[in-house]
């Protein structure tokens, strides 16, 4: 191997060539592996720290991302001197630092349909590290098609779930969520919270399944969902099957890339993280005008996120009647006083809005952009998250 000699290499890894699973073989057969980590975050700092230590072969990293100020809290890879940085640079140098012998193949791009057969093409095993559900289905119908093993998990505030799916060796993701759900109906961790240490340890779970995958010892979590709950500390192991309606990978499906591109491409499932991009309309208040807005038209600004969200950053003067609230009971006064809703980015906003202008309130508008647009070009030196 590059970079130290045969014996620096025996004393690196002499607790795995301790262990009777692994050895001087099973040190080869990881030497020799090639994983793709999808996302370089939360999940993706332990998934990559570990399989490097452990001695995997070749790393591929994809990311499109920058490392700014709010990651560091659980995505460990990542130093202060790297905010602004490329994810998938600032990884690759951390992990050349832990392990000079693992090549790492860093690629500063947006998994689409386009590329993604591409990319997965490249390496024996997928890690999914991201945090949208575009690219998680990609990601599987993908696997399937190439019959590769695709190791999942997702996290969220305290808790966290995680498998292996791996069709023709049991279930693929779609066995269990065969659609996905609407747009911004689940929150994510940009906007519920997560706490920092459950993806660091769920990330080295999932780095663990996916050596044991390498080395082909014990009993990798296919056909099992793991379920954790961090405020109890306790693991649930739940069987799941094939599905014989699975849309992906049931018998007599024998779906091919084109299908895969087909599928997905009008999702526009291009981005490791979930896009805070909202369309432009004649209801919408940009947050430039936004100050003068309220004061000639008498308007109030109601913010719909959580009131945690808003201890982080919110608009002066600015209600809060969060969203479920909004869409259990669309009635927030007099139905002829104008109205500005805003949220993070504009997707709560918008559900709000649309809610209660089918409850008879015409004079609705949002915020463009929600508040992370508001820092961006009015308060920027207020914080972000």
């Amino acid at each position: 191997m590059v970079g130290e000699s045969s014996a620096q290499q025996r004393e690196r890894f002499s607790r795995h060539l301790l262990l009777p699973q692994v050895g001087a073989a099973g040190q080869e057969k990881l030497a020799s592996a090639r994983v793709l980590v999808v996302g370089a975050g939360g999940l993706g700092a332990p998934v990559l720290t570990y399989l490097a230590a452990a001695g995997v072969g070749t790393l591929g990293v994809i990311d499109d991302d920058e490392v700014d100020l709010s990651n560091l809290q659980r995505q460990v890879i990542h130093t202060t001197d790297a905010i602004g940085t490329a994810k998938v640079a600032s990884a690759a140098q951390f992990l050349q630092g832990l392990n000079p012998n693992t090549r790492v193949e860093p690629l500063n791009t947006r998994l689409t349909t386009t590329n993604v057969f591409e990319v997965i093409d490249e390496y024996d095993i997928v890690v999914d590290g991201t945090d949208n559900f575009a690219t998680r289905y990609l990601l599987n119908d993908a696997c399937v098609v190439r019959h590769k093993p695709y190791v999942w998990a997702a996290i969220f505030q305290f808790n966290a779930v995680l498998s292996i799916f791996h069709a023709g060796n049991g279930p693929c993701y779609r066995c269990i969520y065969p659609q996905p759900p609407p747009p911004d109906s689940v929150p994510s961790c940009a906007e519920g919270g997560v706490i920092g240490a459950l993806p660091g340890l769920v990330g080295t779970t999932q780095a663990l399944e996916t050596i044991k995958l390498i080395l082909d010892v014990g009993t990798p979590l296919r056909g099992r969902l793991a379920s954790f709950d961090g405020l109890a500390g306790q693991w649930e192991y739940l069987p799941v099957a094939p599905s014989p309606q699975c849309p992906s990978c049931a018998p007599g499906r024998n779906r091919s890339e084109d299908d895969v591109r087909a599928e997905w491409a009008p999702a526009q499932p291009d981005a490791t993280k979930v896009s805070c991009a909202v369309p432009n309309n004649a209801h919408e208040v940009s947050p430039s005008d936004l100050e003068q807005f309220l004061q000639d038209h008498s308007a109030r600004l109601i913010d719909v996120r959580s009131a945690a969200e808003m201890e982080i950053v919110a608009i002066p003067g600015a209600e809060n009647i969060v969203l479920d609230e909004i869409l259990a009971t669309p009635e927030i006064g007099a139905k002829d006083q104008p109205v500005v809703l805003m949220c993070k980015s504009g997707m709560r906003s918008a559900q709000a809005a649309s809610a209660l202008r089918e409850n008879g309130y015409e004079r609705v508008y949002e915020l463009s952009g929600g508040v992370l647009s508001w820092v961006a070009s009015v308060a920027p030196h207020e914080p972000t998250y």
